[in-house]
């Protein structure tokens, strides 16, 4: 089975999503992700003006399914949200918009933040992120939220895969409910990565393997259980490049996509280079030393 990795890229005006894809190749890979738009605002382009067409065509000149092709909510939905009824009712209309432009851009999987509970506690937010996805999954199905495992940075919720599931539980249309699970978020919630095999079988237990629908392949800053989220480059941080390896490459994860949210480097992306260490098995240690 082919391994599906690739990375995060932008999608800047001119060439919009046949950009995006131009620049997935350019690292040598076989996957992306990306926003639909600005991630901190909810202006977005028309489709009409994406090249839609153009970026599809050239994906399956490839041979890269569009089941390859990830999308990510923007930062600002916050369906955690017990504070503000206006930030709550924007946060599910920007949900329902992400949705309907998602599945125009060809994608199956859109990852989503669950939210903070802005210090009202775990639990209200979760039955508010029910709450919220009951509304909008009633009117916009077709396309898998992919709930994304978070930190535990401030009142983030989803930082146990307990909560995860809770909101899965909860929420009326559990079939179109999956996770996005993040290396670095994980192992700064406190989870051992080096024992992958027993996390995989916790998720499994509390969630279950078959929601597992992306995996984002991130190294730590953070010693594990900081619940800060500071995303390093794979091999220069606290998880470690064999650990991260054995992740990308374990034998129960073979479809899933692998997507790189490392930093740049010198003011270059280190795709290129991290795409091919993970395919190599050898692990690249001059990447510090990449220029722009």
């Amino acid at each position: 089975m082919t391994f599906k990795i690739g990375s995060h890229v932008g999608m800047g005006a001119k060439d919009y999503y046949l950009g995006s894809v131009k620049e997935a190749l350019s690292y040598e890979a076989n996957a992306l992700m990306l926003y639909t738009g600005a991630p901190q605002n909810s202006v977005r382009t028309p489709l009409e003006k994406l090249k839609i067409e153009e970026a599809k065509q050239l994906l399956k000149e490839h041979d890269i399914p569009l089941e390859n092709v990830i999308i990510h909510a923007p930062y600002l939905i916050n369906l955690a949200n017990t504070v503000n009824p206006d930030t709550f009712e924007n946060s599910k209309k920007m949900l329902g918009v992400e949705i309907e432009r998602s599945k125009a851009f060809g994608a199956k999987y859109l990852v989503l933040h669950p939210g903070s509970h802005l210090k009202m506690g775990s639990e209200a937010g979760i039955q508010k992120i029910i709450e919220g996805l009951n509304e909008v999954l009633a009117e916009h199905q077709d396309m898998i939220v992919a709930l994304e495992t978070m930190a535990g940075k401030g009142a983030e919720v989803g930082w146990r895969f307990e909560e995860i599931a809770e909101i899965i539980a909860g929420c009326k249309y559990p079939e179109w409910l999956g996770v996005c699970f993040d290396t670095c978020h994980t192992h700064d919630a406190g989870y051992d990565l080096a024992d992958f095999d027993n996390v995989l079988k916790e998720f499994d237990r509390v969630i279950g393997l078959d929601r597992l629908n992306v995996i984002h392949l991130n190294d730590s800053m953070n010693e594990r259980g900081a619940r800060k989220d500071r995303h390093a480059n794979l091999g220069y941080g606290k998880i470690g490049f064999d650990t991260l390896y054995n992740i990308a490459h374990h034998p129960s994860l073979e479809n899933v996509v692998k997507i790189l949210e490392t930093p740049y480097v010198n003011g270059t992306a280190p795709y290129k280079y991290e795409i091919a260490s993970l395919r190599s098995g050898k692990w690249d240690e001059h990447l510090m030393e990449i220029k722009g």
